[in-house]
């Protein structure tokens, strides 16, 4: 009897093998873009009256409804508050290596990011510069100071200066 059960509980889990993808096998959803009614998470002002990067971050729970940030280092503070979601699905920035940066999002977790330059972000504070292009992140670096670096580099020190 058990030489008859194993065949079968073993084609049982080759079928299992063969179901759904898991989430992680999904593509993410693609950015927005924003509009004149889109708003900063923190601010609550209108994305269209800053200039310099910005940023979205889709939650699976409102994948139609962005966490929009004015500057950079907000959505990657976004990402490492306690008491914010954590069912991030996507999180784009404007690659400011485009002749029109607000219509140009880049997937966050493959950019390049200046840090520590002279930049001042729309908010008149410090703010990371993301590019899709590695040339033109150390040409601006080497222009306007500061460093490149990756996304799972970012200091927690340069977020919340």
């Amino acid at each position: 009897m058990l030489n008859k059960l194993i065949p079968i509980a073993l084609t049982g889990l080759l079928l299992a093998a063969c179901g759904e993808t898991s989430d992680s096998a999904k593509p993410p959803p693609p950015p927005k873009n924003f509009t004149a009614e889109s708003k900063g998470y923190y601010c609550t002002m209108n994305l269209t009256e800053h200039v310099g990067g910005k940023a979205q971050i889709i939650l699976e729970s409102r994948p139609d409804e962005p966490v929009w940030f004015s500057t950079v280092n907000q959505a990657f503070g976004f990402t490492r508050h306690p008491g914010e979601p954590k069912d991030i699905a996507a999180i784009y920035v404007t690659d400011l290596g485009q002749p029109n940066p607000d219509n140009s999002w880049i997937d966050a977790k493959t950019a390049y990011y200046v840090i520590e330059s002279k930049f001042v972000s729309g908010m008149k504070t410090v703010d990371s510069v993301p590019f899709s292009d590695l040339a033109k992140a150390e040409a601006f670096a080497k222009e306007n100071g500061g460093r490149v670096i990756r996304f799972d580099e970012m200091p927690d020190e340069w977020i919340y200066k």
